[in-house]
């Protein structure tokens, strides 16, 4: 496909990349040294970060863990931003960093894009960021969704991703008439409590879902990603007890691609579910807008009944969720009549401060500048330039990390905890998992400090970012900057 406006250039092989994985996960864990780790916390966070410290221990006092957001939980304490400006990070203390977080992925364009800025700001000076009615870019935005995406032919605004997913399956179960919903295991399609099941490793099942009572997820289960015989198999039990509403994925592979699956697996996916009267329910909240204008579903050539979205749809502002599809499944949010005219039962949704005028405007501004940048393209060689530039260090220092993209979701695996899964029928295995994937998420929040001493913000010092905001010259300092950290990195064994 050579680019042509989306993110990716070719298509990784995701067998290979799997297998690297996998060697990965069985060898032993590199990291950073003890002795580097400690010179980091001492010369840089502890001298200057001192802001940040001061603000995150008061914090503890009124918010639970200190921080409100799970991405800002780091070792060995949360730092403070005070600036977002294009591919950069201000923290309160002055120091500058690159952004390979951009917010868990929304900001494609860059942070704080000023054209988007503008124009939330006339928007709010004319009408406020809230009326709870109707405001004419809440069609300027489901208009041009449905013009870049061809399966959403009608577009609901929602609060959240999680909450997407939420009304995606009940939407699933009045169209089908089913009652069963199946996810590829690993995949976060959000916290709601019958989606909350086997996230982040295939086959943890509830296991991460405390506070949820186990009979919610009677009829939620979890298919292994690149496995279409699983697949089946659960969709041909599923039909003796009462079917499958809805097939759930995320079409670069589970949590953004950090195990990634084949084009001919996504296709599969599509398939089978129709085969067995299911919907296909799209998860793009990372890739919408990110591999393309067209989705990750744009590119893999797929046709899902339903597109789950969020992040970029409110261009970094909140209330960044929506849902959009084929207009006989998305009858079920209006007014009780599909195509034909014939009534359909309308599935439970609300929102008080879904679709604000302010999330609306900056949706569409957003949209429309990642179309005039063709940012999804420019971010995507960014992200290809950062994988070939750390796949060399890798080389270059003699570690066993492995580093892959799709796109702009850039992938530096260092430790291999996302390749573990756990085998049902193999329980005895379960408290040997559970004490190296503990290890090694621990070896993965020391490797994100040093990162972040160097001047990178990464998700989990795993999963990077690029955005359009990025150019050549960045991308070679970033590359400086790990190069720096993969000389502090050894054998930890």
């Amino acid at each position: 496909m050579a680019y042509n406006g989306w993110a990716i250039d070719e298509y990784l092989d995701a067998d290979e990349v799997n297998r690297q994985l996998e060697v990965l996960k069985r060898g032993p864990v590199y990291g950073v040294k003890p002795e580097a780790l400690e010179s980091y916390v001492k010369d840089y966070f502890e001298t200057k970060c001192r802001g940040s410290k001061e603000l995150t221990e008061e914090a503890k006092n009124y918010i639970p863990g200190g921080v409100q957001h799970n991405l800002a939980f780091n070792y060995p304490f949360p730092l403070a931003m005070a600036k977002a400006e294009g591919a950069y990070f201000y923290d309160v203390d002055g120091n500058r960093y690159y952004d390979l977080l951009q917010a868990g992925g929304p900001t494609v364009i860059g942070s704080n894009d000023p054209v988007v800025r503008q124009a939330v700001i006339d928007l709010i000076n004319e009408c406020g960021p809230s009326t709870g009615l109707f405001h004419e870019y809440e069609l300027k935005l489901a208009k041009k969704i449905s013009e870049c995406v061809p399966s959403v032919e009608v577009f609901r605004m929602l609060g959240s991703g999680t909450e997407a997913d939420m009304v995606a399956a009940r939407i699933a179960r009045l169209r089908t008439g089913h009652k069963n919903l199946l996810k590829m295991g690993g995949a976060y399609h959000g916290w709601s409590d019958q989606l909350a099941y086997g996230i982040r490793i295939p086959g943890t099942k509830g296991m991460q879902s405390r506070g949820i009572p186990g009979y919610v997820f009677r009829h939620t289960d979890e298919f292994f990603p690149g496995d279409l015989e699983d697949l089946e198999r659960k969709l041909k039990r599923n039909k003796l007890d009462g079917g499958t509403a809805a097939v759930f994925i995320e079409a670069i592979g589970p949590e953004s691609g950090t195990r990634p699956v084949t084009k001919a697996f996504v296709r599969g996916c599509e398939r089978l579910a129709h085969q067995y009267g299911a919907l296909l329910v799209c998860d793009e909240v990372v890739t919408g807008f990110r591999i393309g204008l067209g989705g990750a579903q744009g590119y893999f050539g797929i046709d899902p009944d339903l597109t789950v979205f969020g992040k970029v749809i409110a261009g970094g502002y909140p209330g960044a969720g929506g849902i959009g599809g084929h207009r006989d499944c998305m009858a079920h949010l209006g007014a009780g009549l599909d195509s034909s005219g014939k009534k359909v039962k309308k599935a439970l949704c609300g929102g008080t401060l879904a679709a604000t005028p302010i999330s609306c405007v900056a949706g569409y501004t957003t949209i429309c500048e990642i179309e005039k940048r063709n940012a999804c393209e420019t971010a995507g060689r960014m992200g290809d330039r950062l994988t070939k530039g750390l796949q060399e260090l890798i080389k270059k220092h003699g570690l066993p990390f492995v580093a892959f993209n799709q796109g702009s979701v850039c992938h530096l695996d260092s430790v291999g905890t996302m390749q573990y899964a756990i085998n049902w029928k193999k329980p005895w295995e379960l408290p040997t998992i559970l004490k190296e994937t503990g290890r090694r998420q621990k070896e993965m929040e020391h490797i994100g400090a040093a990162y972040m001493a160097e001047g990178i913000v990464t998700l989990a010092g795993s999963r990077l970012y690029t955005s359009a905001a990025y150019t050549e010259e960045m991308i070679d300092d970033v590359l400086a900057r790990f190069d720096r950290v993969f000389a502090n990195c050894g054998l930890l064994d």
